[in-house]
């Protein structure tokens, strides 16, 4: 890729219509592997407010945690519906995941029990915080796997790349 600003967009990403066949590929590519990290590192957090804020309903008597446990893995840890599935691989170990074990570390979420109401909503604010800095960047992720898929499947309709080519890829 050029550092041609005639190449990127207003948002600084890269012009998909810029990039060569083998470029796009490989960005989209790219993207998608970092989506998957993106998105581990935001169900991770999404279950980790979830129990908190379960710690905070059986506090007030309005849940209890065993059911609350089992809707939060059942609906974050598994990925959820709607996401075509994909190999699976251990994402733990990746700066998001590190960012997120150090807010929680900073924040008390190893000893969840023993917070204070206040100390509790702190910890859900950190953690929420952080959720929604990553879901932001998924989305900026997301708009731009769409210019590349769109760019991609234009492409093979207007005939400038080989539909071919991609049993070779």
């Amino acid at each position: 890729m050029s550092d041609d600003n005639t190449n990127t967009t207003e948002s600084g990403a890269p012009d998909p219509k810029a990039l060569s066949l083998d470029e796009l590929r490989a960005l989209r590519t790219e993207l998608q592997q970092q989506d998957d990290v993106v998105s581990y590192a935001r169900r991770v957090a999404q279950a980790r407010v979830d129990l908190v804020k379960s710690e905070m309903a059986r506090r007030d008597d309005t849940g209890t945690v065993s059911d609350e446990v089992t809707e939060v893995l059942s609906q974050h840890l598994t990925g959820g519906p709607g996401r075509p599935p994909r190999p699976a691989e251990d994402l733990s170990d990746n700066t998001l995941s590190a960012e997120l074990d150090s807010i929680c570390s900073k924040l008390g979420f190893g000893r969840i029990e023993d917070l204070t109401e206040d100390e509790l909503a702190t910890l859900a604010e950190g953690i929420e915080e952080f959720e929604r800095r990553v879901s932001q960047d998924r989305r900026q992720r997301f708009d731009l796997l769409d210019a590349l898929s769109a760019e991609l499947v234009r492409r093979y309709r207007d005939g400038e790349a080989d539909v071919d080519s991609l049993l070779n890829n």
